[in-house]
């Protein structure tokens, strides 16, 4: 196991999915930034979600993905819709 899961919104399979895409750790997962970690699973998965995108944020902030503000939900929510 991993540091990762000590972070919010990071549990077992998050944590597995990030593996996947060769993010292993804290410092790793914060050096890339959330939105590119989603890049690497939605390229590796195909089909990750919205969810999976505010969760890194949160996690990076040290939140739960709920708690996000405003603008930066609305940031990551127009980031996501350029994949559609």
């Amino acid at each position: 196991m991993s540091d990762l899961v000590r972070l919010p919104n990071i549990g077992k399979t998050m944590e597995k999915r990030l593996a996947a895409v060769e993010i292993n750790d804290v410092e790793t997962l914060m050096k890339v930034g959330s939105k590119e970690a989603f890049i690497k699973l939605r390229l590796f998965e195909g089909d990750t979600c919205f969810s999976s995108l505010c969760g890194l944020e949160g996690a990076i902030q040290g939140i739960r993905w709920h708690n996000l503000s405003r603008a930066t939900k609305e940031d990551l929510k127009k980031f996501f819709d350029s994949f559609k």
